[in-house]
């Protein structure tokens, strides 16, 4: 399997996973419940998540206002685009 083609099976595994636990976390801060870490949320995005988490941000309207947040979501968006260029670039 290429680096491309494992990139993308991450995604589409990943992308469900943060997804899930982005729309969790809204769950929970609406019932007052357990959280989930943002660090959590973050290393996830990064392992792949990130299409998941942004779907999730814009569906259950969560995590959309927090700058400090957004700045480490869009960096991890901006990591991956550049490095799949890469990819890319060199096949």
């Amino acid at each position: 399997m290429s680096v491309l083609q494992t990139w993308i099976v991450l995604l589409l595994v990943v992308s469900p996973i943060s997804f899930l636990a982005y729309g969790w976390d809204k769950r929970q801060a609406q019932k007052n419940g357990w959280r989930v870490p943002e660090k959590t949320l973050h290393s996830i995005d990064a392992l792949g998540g990130w299409p998941g988490g942004l779907c999730a941000q814009q569906i259950f309207r969560h995590k959309t206002r927090k700058s400090v947040f957004q700045v480490k979501f869009w960096l991890t968006v901006v990591l991956h685009i550049v490095g799949i260029l890469m990819i890319v670039n060199q096949a």
